[in-house]
């Protein structure tokens, strides 16, 4: 369901027995005892799941790799953080920026751990995983060869917050392998719960300053780099003082009145502490001396910190080719940010056979995705129009690759959203065009996308490229101005007709005589059928029906009907009730032929929907997965006695818990 969100601050503890960091170190204190970890013991898996280890690791406790072992050592920087064996340098690149928020930092590792008195083998850090801070604990056992650490270390010996650090976000992905390859957003995000951004400087909206200062104003984390062409440019340093595959942060951006215009800059550090840009507006240039002096006393009385520099914005487009935003959830601001991102967010999932419907080029089954409604009310100030970040992610793909799971290729469109809530069909795709959509399709954790768009009511639908590819996601949506979000197509009711009265023997049809004469033959002298006199006849009718797949009712489906007719409860059917379920069933009979498009005797589950809205059911996207997975084969089809079965069941749950919220679960999957 949508959840309007201020992100919750209180991190849960993810160890297997429940216990927090601090019962877990006081337990360890009591007994005397280094913690050992039983979820992420130190042994072979927690390396690699793909293959043997390829190096004779040990696995050593810091007081085994040196004399006197510290946890920080003269405050937590870039030089801390030194890559190892491991393809992870997407992941030390964001450690190194986290190093530049020192509040951030603070909570992503916490200060109440270290090697005085309290040591007791057990260190613990905060990241964030889907709307949860997650509390990750770790022992301090770290694979060393011939006692040096072989993996994320610092460039002090005796130093090893970060060497701990990256343990645990193996821990929190299945292992140290599943940090191969990644990008530096990704790991942004999950140190802050925020959402990444990526602009090219050459091919960036003309309003870019304006998206970097309102991304400033809130807080937003913000980097920016020069590509290099080959490894021998990195880190090289060009003739303005400036440096090549390099991570700089971007620390304020301001507009000043420069001989009768203004004038964009833009403040930008480097995190070595020095090497500047030596150009226009940097530390002692001369135009720093013709604006005004409060105004200059004002811009430069937080930046003449080596390392800081101010640049003129056209000069930072043409000199920088990346910036990465990371845009903060509000509570991982300070009070004293001037202003908050609101922010809304869904989960979902694609299930195949009922929601994974694949992207537009599939029109048959795209409109079958989960579906959510937008609603932009205000527009952002000064402007008529109202700016949205749309993020969608797919969970724990990275944690699932030793199960041979890997990233779906995934993106979103938005639609002009009718009035109504209902889930929308075929034929609304068919006919509109998406008003805003991702730029592509592509396998990454997070896809997203920045929007300007006039106030109004939009229909979001994410998706995978391709049908029945399965995936948990959630869709998180930052708006300058508060904006209302609905799962489309959430109601389950039902709209079923009265059954008709009975007629007289004198007034029946030809169809209705002859019906009575089949229902006689079968019942005997009590003139009721039981359950299994009612699979009798139903399955010699029905098989003889060549226009549907059938391969014979249960009797557990049976004795289902009967409950669904039985007016006067006896267990039975009389010929009365018998006649109104005929002409039900004659119905979805006709249903379901409708909807078996390719008249191959069977129904696609994903137009499952669709036929039991015909029938007056209206079900929501959680149920109609429940059924997907209950009676589509492995086709994605439904034949009819499966469809039969359902459809009965639904009505006897509508039928018996009419007014109440049935248990929806014990109807449909027993």
């Amino acid at each position: 369901l949508p959840v309007s969100v201020t992100m919750p601050a209180k991190s849960i503890s993810t160890q297997a027995d429940g216990k927090t960091f601090e019962q877990l170190r006081q337990e360890c204190l009591q007994k005397k005892k280094l913690f050992e970890d039983p979820d992420f013991p130190a042994c072979d898996s927690s390396l690699y799941y793909s293959q043997s280890v390829p190096i004779n690791f040990e696995w050593k406790r810091p007081g085994e790799l040196c004399e006197n072992p510290e946890f920080i050592v003269g405050g937590a920087d870039r030089t801390d953080i030194c890559q190892g064996a491991l393809g992870d340098c997407w992941l030390l690149a964001a450690i190194a920026s986290l190093t530049l928020h020192k509040e951030t930092l603070t909570r992503v590792v916490p200060n109440d751990q270290g090697f005085d008195r309290s040591y007791a083998g057990i260190f613990h850090f905060q990241f964030w995983q889907h709307n949860r801070w997650l509390d990750v604990v770790v022992d301090d056992r770290l694979p060393a060869v011939r006692n040096r650490l072989v993996l994320l270390h610092s460039a002090s010996n005796n130093e090893f917050w970060s060497a701990l650090l990256e343990k645990a976000y193996a821990k929190l992905n299945g292992s140290y392998e599943s940090l191969k390859g990644g990008s530096t957003l990704e790991a942004m995000e999950d140190f802050t719960g925020g959402v990444g951004e990526t602009y090219e400087t050459k091919s960036a909206p003309t309003d870019l300053f304006n998206i970097m200062k309102k991304a400033y104003d809130r807080g937003s984390m913000m980097g920016c780099s020069i590509d290099i062409t080959s490894s021998a440019e990195s880190e090289a340093q060009t003739a303005s003082g400036l440096v090549k595959g390099h991570a700089y942060s971007i620390t304020g951006l301001e507009e000043v009145n420069y001989r009768g215009k203004k004038v964009k800059l833009i403040r930008i550090r480097n995190p070595w502490g020095q090497v500047e840009w030596n150009g226009a507006w940097s530390d002692e240039s001369r135009e720093w001396n013709v604006i005004d002096s409060s105004e200059k006393k004002r811009i430069l009385q937080n930046s003449m910190d080596d390392g800081e520099f101010w640049m003129e914005f056209e000069d930072f487009k043409a000199n920088y080719d990346k910036i990465e935003i990371c845009n903060l959830t509000p509570d991982s601001l300070t009070d004293d940010t001037k202003r908050k991102w609101e922010v809304n967010m869904f989960e979902g999932n694609w299930i195949r056979g009922s929601t994974a419907g694949g992207c537009r080029n599939f029109i048959d089954t795209f409109w079958t995705n989960p579906q959510f409604k937008l609603t932009l009310l205000h527009a952002d100030d000064n402007n008529d129009k109202c700016s949205v970040v749309i993020a969608l992610m797919q969970k724990n793909r990275r944690a699932l690759r030793k199960e041979g799971l890997d990233l779906q290729t995934i993106g979103f469109a938005l639609y002009e959203a009718p009035a109504d809530e209902d889930h929308l069909g075929k034929d609304f795709f068919r006919y509109n065009g998406s008003k805003a959509r991702s730029k592509t399709y592509i396998n990454v954790r997070e896809i997203s996308e920045r929007f300007t768009l006039p106030p109004g009511n939009y229909l979001l639908v994410p998706t995978t490229f391709q049908p029945h590819d399965e995936a948990d996601f959630i869709i998180r949506i930052f708006s300058e101005k508060a904006a209302g979000t609905m799962e489309m197509g959430n109601t389950v009711d039902a709209d079923l007709p009265d059954p008709p009265m009975p007629s007289l023997p004198e007034e029946e049809t030809d169809e209705e005589k002859g019906l009575r004469r089949m229902f006689e033959k079968i019942a005997g002298s009590d003139q009721a059928i039981s359950a299994r006199e009612l699979q009798q006849v139903l399955n010699g009718v029905l098989s003889r029906r060549r226009e549907i797949k059938f391969d014979g009712l249960s009797l557990n489906t049976c004795h289902s009907i009967i409950n669904l007719m039985d007016v006067d409860n006896s267990g039975q059917l009389e010929f009365q009730e018998f006649k109104v379920f005929w002409e039900k069933m004659k119905k979805w009979i006709m249903l379901f032929i409708s909807y078996d498009t390719d008249r191959s005797g069977k129904m696609s589950s994903y137009e499952l929907r669709i036929a039991l809205k015909a029938a007056g059911m209206h079900l929501n996207t959680k149920l109609l997965q429940l059924l997907g997975l209950r009676f589509a084969d492995e086709n994605y089809d439904i034949d009819f006695d499966d469809y039969l079965t359902c459809i009965v069941r639904l009505e006897n749950m509508f039928s018996e818990y009419k007014g109440t919220v049935p248990p929806y679960g014990i109807y449909l999957l027993k």
